[in-house]
């Protein structure tokens, strides 16, 4: 198990509100927005403790050379996170199970994060990480004809500007995030690989976005999403999902509101 402690301090989720394109909420009386905490208490490792991909190669990494990916995970907000105030996160590694799929070995990792203010638990997370044998040839981009959006949906940009500065925010080096040479030529992928947390926040801001308060998520990445390709989120009675402009779905959730109504995946 490891700890980490500040204070909050409100210049991240300033940088975060802009990232998102959103008003800044009360981060005093209200606390941070369900996700939002995923900009503080970052692991900051030494420069010589990271791989050619960016990731860290100590602690929660099953073997070298292997690409690392969210698939998912359920995050529940027990209380307020409020700015200006001290919080310690503590993390351990849950389970690790390996299984082979369609692409070969695969590793999954389950790692849980408490957050806890003011002697509070106010956040706990479970984030689902799977661990994958390197890439054996480059992946061509297909062009796709767009689907028009739908009442209940709207388009999230996700350009390499934005993706860039979201990894900068939550200090993720991981390189398939602004890096196309290298997520292309050494990942193969087609593309800048849109982050699986990023579409999460996604589903849980338009969540918000209708008035009312989400205060649990649980979300699974289904397919990888990438940056020519476009996100459009939907959250309506009953779903909260992300697609590209195809139409073909790359994340789904489940949300909890603070009125206890729940939109199902």
């Amino acid at each position: 198990m490891t700890e980490h402690t500040e204070v909050l301090q409100p210049e991240p989720a300033v940088a975060l509100a802009r990232l998102l394109r959103v008003d800044l909420p009360d981060l005093e009386n209200d606390g941070l927005p369900l996700l939002w905490h995923w900009v503080y208490l970052l692991d900051r490792p030494h420069q010589a403790d990271l791989g050619p991909d960016g990731h860290p190669v100590r602690g929660i990494v099953p073997a070298p050379g292997r690409r690392r990916m969210a698939a998912g995970g359920r995050v529940t907000r027990t209380g307020p996170l409020v700015v200006g105030r001290v919080a310690t996160r503590r993390t351990e590694v849950v389970s690790t199970t390996d299984k082979t799929g369609r692409s070969g070995p695969l590793t999954f990792v389950v790692v849980r994060h408490t957050i806890s203010q003011d002697g509070e638990v106010k956040v706990v997370e479970e984030q689902d990480i799977v661990y994958r044998d390197a890439a054996s040839a480059p992946a061509s981009a297909t062009a796709a004809t767009p689907v028009p959006l739908e009442a209940d949906e709207r388009a999230f940009p996700v350009d390499p500007i934005v993706l860039f500065r979201f990894s900068a925010l939550t200090y993720n080096a991981h390189r398939i995030h602004y890096d196309r040479d290298y997520a292309r030529d050494v990942e193969g992928y087609p593309g800048l690989v849109v982050h699986g947390p990023l579409q999460a926040l996604a589903m849980a801001e338009a969540v918000r976005a209708t008035g009312v308060t989400p205060t649990a998520i649980g979300y699974r990445v289904v397919a990888p999403l990438f940056d020519h390709q476009g996100l459009v989120v939907r959250a309506t009675s009953g779903r909260v999902s992300v697609r590209d402009h195809s139409g073909r779905v790359t994340a789904t959730g489940q949300v909890e509101t603070l009125t206890g109504e729940r939109k199902a995946r």
